[in-house]
């Protein structure tokens, strides 16, 4: 079955799998054959692989009808899928892990969208209501820690970026590919801002996923280029301005402090201050920062905006009870020090509140 009569080509990246490809893609063919209602292709993208993971995929092919195999000599899933999916003739281009973690029945819920004509792209999500993880808390911590930064710093609105099981109707890839620089991870993640950006339709899947204990994933070096990937598509622009209406904040909230503090005890003294700067806060942000302008909503993002500051009282508060029950009379340096720390901290956790809550669909 040549991938251009089929309705759905599956890419299955792999690098150093020589342990894992075999059996999964025997699981995966044998799960298409078994009643899969669309025609099918499975390419397996080997990108730089060091081991026997290239021999197994051509003994693959010669075993297996509709499976084919390509060799990258460079790594990079994001290059491996930009290179098939660009000469693909199929008209739904997907993808999965090889490990396999997403359960296979999500498949046909995943495609079905896009040869129907509902939805542009489609994604698996782990984070959705109906999905069901297995996995350990930091990896947790982690995907939800991620998803969280790019709505705040991107205004993505898409709920998990990086699992691995996604598709793309034909013709939209051909416009959003050339569009794409990334060769690594943060593929995924570039081409659906680039395709919420262009207004395409997004179609999410709660999917049924477990984690894979022996993936070779370097987490931080994974999080560093994502950062570099994010910046690269204008998230440090909105986050500077961010930083230094925050900077301007700070000065004024500790100077409130120190003046009400001659006159109030220091919770006090901490929530007026607070309370003051953060209606100012999230007044300046919501012109400078996220671009709004106008009366419209305004009320409900100061409303909004007091809670995040309710947010931020509580962090602050919190160190300072904690300062007075290590020492009972600290100074006032050392009260100003543990503010400073804290507030920072809440700066942070009110600006992902503002862009994925208080802000989240009036903002430029």
């Amino acid at each position: 079955m040549p991938s251009g009569s089929c309705q759905v080509e599956i890419v299955v990246p792999v690098k150093d799998e020589e342990a894992d490809l075999g059996r999964s893609i025997r699981r995966l063919h044998a799960y298409l054959s078994g009643g899969f209602p669309l025609t099918w292709h499975i390419t397996i993208a080997d990108n730089g692989s060091q081991d026997r993971t290239w021999d197994i995929a051509r003994r693959l092919t010669a075993e297996l009808g509709g499976v084919s195999a390509v060799r990258l000599e460079q790594p990079g899933r994001g290059r491996a899928l930009r290179s098939i999916w660009s000469q693909s003739d199929s008209e739904v281009l997907a993808y999965m892990d090889v490990d396999l973690s997403t359960d296979l029945n999500a498949l046909l819920p995943l495609v079905a969208p896009l040869l129907s004509g509902h939805s542009d792209v489609a994604i698996g999500t782990r984070l959705a209501r109906g999905s069901r993880v297995v996995r350990g808390p930091r990896r947790e911590v982690i995907s939800r820690g991620y998803n969280l930064l790019l709505q705040a710093t991107l205004g993505a609105r898409f709920s998990d970026a990086q699992c691995g099981f996604k598709a793309i109707r034909r013709d939209k890839a051909r416009e959003l590919l050339p569009l794409t620089t990334d060769g690594g991870w943060f593929f995924d993640t570039e081409l659906l801002v680039l395709a919420e950006r262009a207004g395409l339709r997004i179609h999410e899947v709660p999917v049924d996923w477990t984690d894979d204990p022996d993936s070779r994933v370097n987490v931080r070096a994974t999080a560093l280029a994502d950062i570099r990937g994010i910046l690269r598509m204008g998230g440090g622009h909105r986050l500077a301005r961010f930083v230094a209406v925050g900077i301007a904040s700070t000065a004024v909230y500790i100077l409130l402090y120190v003046v009400l503090r001659h006159e109030l005890a220091a919770q006090a003294a901490n929530a007026i201050s607070l309370l003051l700067t953060a209606i100012g806060n999230t007044a300046v942000n919501r012109r400078v920062t996220f671009g709004i302008s106008g009366r419209q909503h305004a009320v409900r993002h100061q409303l909004r905006g007091l809670i995040a500051f309710a947010a931020g009282l509580a962090l602050t508060s919190g160190a300072l009870a904690a300062l007075h029950w290590i020492t009972p009379r600290p100074t006032r340096l050392a009260e100003l020090a543990v503010l400073l720390v804290a507030s920072l901290v809440a700066t942070l956790a009110r600006f992902v509140l503002y862009r994925s809550w208080v802000f989240r669909g009036t903002a430029r």
